[in-house]
């Protein structure tokens, strides 16, 4: 190749420049990010074939690959190939065609240096660690990590054992066994980037310094590779297991357990880690585990796609929230720590202290510095007299579930309103169209469903009445996305999708505490079977008050001579009082060991029937358009196992 040609590939450009640096871009075509499919390989191996032949007749200074994409560097392999990469005919042999890849990458004489913008994760990520060194921009956009482990797999283009090498066994394993991502300066402290740069237009410059001066990246300091050697190998690994454990059942989700297996066996040596990670990675593949959350991700993409579909897509700037209870304020916190500003009413400021303390605890947990932590409360502000509402794009309800008290707010709200902005209640159980009686333009009235606690339940009910056109729910599917949440459109329906599904899965587990079952044993056994949480605890966290009332608008009376009726009578509310089915202390249940049981997974698929039974019955009702958004809404709303893909897909699989 002669000096300044450049060849064009569908997806790669190279052009090699009069100082002999040859720069390599990917731009995927079709798609909004860049991602390793194999076509997008394939071209990249005819174009290092030319790199390397370039390499040994000394033509080439050096190579800089980089981005086309404003969205980022690569996201990853190609998810869409995954069902059928995953046959064992297939996979092994791709795995190592892309293994030898970056193997000749990485033994490129010549400096091979990536310039980082965006996302730079999973396949994408252990691209960059083939090359010889790494430039990252330090803004909030750059991210890095290994989010395999979400989709039932670790890294399995050789980042086991490159990422091991480069920032030492301990935060390796950590990053793949998480699936955690780093901001681009924890990249850096981690070893896995090598210079930062502050804006994306620096990128090319810096790297040709590198490449000009022959910098290649250091691995892993001795001192932190001395965890990998010897028996401390075999100690790090019992312990990575133990704190695993803790978080994931290993029957339930396989795959960081043989990630660890594999530490254990080639954590010294990071060739023979790359090496055996094939024949380890291959079986989780095809796993059902692996399979269930892959439906799960591409359920989530879709989700993504409910907005307005009209350009330029609605912006939402301000938010007015009424009502500073737990939800409302909470709702309000989230929406200012996603950059919008916000209104909080209430009748008082001593109702509304409480939401801006909880508020300011949150910002200064996801907020990195103290600037972002007081612009964000500066976001939030007090709004007794309510004067919020002639200017927010969003008016959100969050009051105590009495029709009447709702009425009244949508009532006087509605002439202060501005045209084209959504009004939207939190109800939990009541039909819109009763609270809609009150207004003038019934129309306008939508459902925004949030879940407890907000800021970590990706889940929003989108809720749909008769009287509502499509682009008002549209709307409020796009303020869902705006601040990162995933909606899922039901129809007005008591208890809606997962308040629905989840009353009868609990109070038929509190029938049974009623009648001398243990509740400890009765929540051991649902988070064997693969829910977070066991449904006496969960009642305990909704609160027995609040949940009393879901049952009576869903037509189901807790008994009176019950103890959920006599814990209620005596102000022993669950988790926010301290005291329900369990006594809570910093905000833990209190629980005995529960009694041995011979087969608690078996318990606890027996106490989920009555979820999976309702969300059959909402999806023929027509409450919830399909069977998939059934699933995803319980997976995001309830936490219900997502290795199973969610009630109904466990019911087809025969596991629920």
């Amino acid at each position: 190749m002669a000096q300044a040609e450049t060849e064009k590939k569908r997806h790669w450009t190279f052009h090699i420049d009069v100082e002999k640096i040859g720069w390599l871009t990917l731009d995927v075509v079709g798609s909004g990010v860049n991602v390793l499919s194999r076509e997008v390989i394939g071209q990249l191996e005819e174009i290092v074939v030319k790199i390397e032949a370039m390499d040994r007749a000394g033509e080439l200074t050096g190579v800089a690959l980089l981005s086309g994409k404003a969205s980022g560097f690569v996201a990853g392999a190609d998810i869409s190939e995954f069902d059928e990469m995953s046959d064992p005919a297939v996979l092994p042999e791709a795995l190592k065609r892309t293994h030898a890849l970056f193997a000749r990458i990485e033994k490129i004489k010549a400096p091979f240096v990536a310039g980082i913008s965006g996302f730079c994760v999973g396949g994408g990520l252990e691209l960059a660690l083939a090359c010889h060194y790494r430039i990252a921009v330090n803004d909030d956009k750059t991210k890095f990590g290994f989010p395999e482990v979400k989709l039932g797999i670790f890294p399995g283009f050789a980042g086991t054992g490159r990422s091991i090498r480069q920032a030492g066994p301990i935060d390796a394993m950590q990053l793949m066994l998480t699936g955690r991502t780093l901001s681009a300066s924890a990249a850096k402290r981690l070893n896995l980037v090598d210079r930062l740069v502050r804006h994306r237009d620096m990128l090319r410059w810096e790297a040709r310094k590198a490449i000009l001066s022959n910098r290649k990246a250091k691995p892993a300091p001795f001192s932190k590779r001395l965890m990998a050697m010897g028996p401390l190998r075999s100690r790090v690994a019992g312990k990575m297991r133990e704190e695993t454990g803790k978080k994931v059942n290993k029957a339930h989700y396989p795959a960081p357990f043989k990630l660890i297996d594999l530490f254990e066996k080639h954590g010294n040596n990071p060739k023979a880690m790359m090496n055996a990670e094939i024949d380890a990675f291959v079986p989780l593949m095809g796993s059902p585990t692996a399979q269930n959350l892959r439906r799960v991700f591409f359920l989530s993409e879709a989700l993504k796609k409910q907005g307005v579909k009209e350009k330029p897509k609605p912006t939402f700037s301000r938010v007015h929230v009424v009502g500073a209870g737990v939800m409302g304020g909470d709702i309000a916190a989230f929406c200012a720590l996603r950059g919008m500003a916000v209104t909080l009413q209430d009748m008082d400021m001593e109702r509304i202290k409480p939401a801006l303390e909880r508020a300011k605890k949150l910002f200064k947990k996801r907020l990195k510095t103290k600037q972002a932590v007081d612009a964000a409360l500066a976001r939030l502000e007090a709004d007794v007299d309510g004067k919020g509402i002639a200017r927010c794009d969003v008016l959100i309800e969050a009051v105590v579930e009495k029709l009447e008290v709702k009425q009244q707010i949508f009532s006087n709200a509605e002439k202060k309103l501005k045209p084209g902005a959504i009004m939207a209640t939190n109800t939990s159980s009541i039909e819109l169209e009763r609270i809609a009686e009150a207004l003038t333009d019934p129309a306008r009235l939508i459902g925004l469903h949030f879940f407890n606690p907000v800021a970590q339940l990706p889940l929003v009910e989108v809720i749909q009445s008769k009287l509502n056109d499509e682009r008002a729910v549209r709307l409020g599917c796009s303020f869902v996305l705006a601040i990162g949440k995933s909606p899922v459109v039901v129809k007005s329906a008591p208890g809606f999708l997962v308040n629905r599904a989840l009353m009868p899965y609990m109070l038929a587990a509190i029938e049974r505490v009623e009648k001398g079952e243990s509740p400890e044993q009765l929540d051991a056994a649902a988070v064997a079977f693969g829910m977070p949480m066991g449904p006496i605890e969960l009642m305990d966290t909704v609160g027995l008050d609040v949940g009393a009332s879901v049952a009576r608008e869903l037509g189901q009376e807790v008994p009176k001579d019950s103890r959920f009726s006599r814990l209620i009578a005596e102000g022993k509310l669950g988790r926010k009082t301290g005291q329900g089915f369990y006594r809570w202390e910093d905000g833990k249940a209190q629980k005995q060991k529960p009694p041995a049981h011979a087969n608690l997974p078996g318990l606890g698929r027996d106490l989920i029937q009555p979820l999976v039974d309702t969300t059959e019955q909402i999806v023929a009702e027509g409450v919830v358009e399909n069977a998939d958004l059934a699933d995803i809404g319980m997976i995001f709303g309830t936490g219900f196992a997502p290795f199973l893909g969610g009630p109904l897909k466990a019911r087809q699989d025969g596991k629920a």
